[in-house]
């Protein structure tokens, strides 16, 4: 039986010396198609479809390039068989770093996915699928974690001006109606209210969106997103709802009568549960009000810091 024959040796212009050589801050590919296991609700992980970008810095000036397909084959399996932590990204970038040989000392991931939450109905006992938004920025530079969360929240906003207006044409037609009427029993008035001409104006709400950054303190075993996302709705108060019924249709409208908001109010009640979370070094925070009124957006922003040592 004749041997196999040797592999042929295919070139590489790779190893090539580079042109005009320099070192480069980072180098890679955008847009990976992959998939990811991330902790899902009640700490059981779920896989998901992720889009990946992954570089590493590029050191030796003379090289003209990195061995890309190393990096792309150790992205097949990093998060095949665990959910992304912490620790876990950190193992990651440093194999990535080792997969070069020499020419890299830093490496990055940006994670890109959509986290389903299963959230309750607000009075019917139902429950729906909810998505957030997601992006995870992490780098391992000079051997230390870096680590920055983004996420969306969406949420419905109403006008206080527009409800303040509203409440005195409200006043106004109630006036109108009784100012010849005495004495005026609970039940004239509720019927009153209840029927078509106890409301002669409504508030202007529309949907809005929180758009949030967190540098993380990467000392944490897990990724904080589960636990800010549940504070962020809780401190707006009005996140928008998936399954829906006539009563929690109704329990949304008194939600959003108790939370008269414009979008500072809205910026300030975000800053106010970063600035207190213990996973937060600095954070930055978008909120914009698409607004049903104006045909521009209101919007704000606020950065600060987490709580201190």
């Amino acid at each position: 039986m004749n041997p196999p024959p040797a592999p042929r040796r295919l070139p590489d212009v790779a190893d090539e010396a580079a042109a005009a050589a320099r070192p480069l801050d980072w180098v890679g590919m955008a847009n990976i198609a992959l998939p990811l296991r991330v902790g899902g609700q009640g700490g059981e992980p779920i896989q998901v479809a992720a889009s990946v970008d992954v570089s590493v810095d590029l050191v030796r000036a003379q090289a003209r390039g990195i061995h890309m397909s190393r990096l792309y084959l150790r992205l097949q399996d990093a998060f095949a068989s665990e959910a992304v932590t912490p620790a876990g990204l950190r193992r990651v970038l440093q194999s990535l770093v080792d997969s070069q040989q020499g020419l890299s000392s830093a490496a990055r991931l940006v994670l890109r996915y959509d986290q389903l939450l299963l959230r309750p109905a607000l009075a019917s006992g139902n429950a729906g699928w909810k998505r957030y938004p997601v992006e995870i920025d992490a780098a391992l530079v000079d051997g230390h974690l870096q680590l920055s969360l983004r996420f969306s929240v969406e949420y419905s906003s109403t006008c206080p001006a527009s409800a303040a207006l509203s409440r005195q044409i409200n006043a106004e037609r109630f006036v109108e109606d009784f100012q010849g009427a005495r004495p005026l029993s609970p039940a004239v008035v509720g019927d009153w209210l209840a029927s078509e001409r106890g409301l002669a104006a409504t508030p202007h709400a529309q949907r809005s969106r929180a758009d949030i950054s967190v540098v993380l303190r990467p000392q944490f075993e897990e990724l904080p997103l589960a636990g800010l996302i549940d504070a962020m709705e809780q401190a707006l108060a009005t996140p928008v709802q998936t399954a829906v019924k006539r009563e929690d249709e109704q329990a949304f409208a008194r939600l959003n009568a108790d939370n008269l908001m414009f979008c500072e109010d809205a910026a300030r009640r975000v800053a106010a549960v970063l600035a207190r979370d213990p996973h937060v070094d600095r954070f930055e925070a978008d909120v914009a009000h698409f607004e049903s009124l104006h045909a521009h957006d209101a919007v704000a922003r606020v950065t600060g810091r987490g709580p201190r040592d």
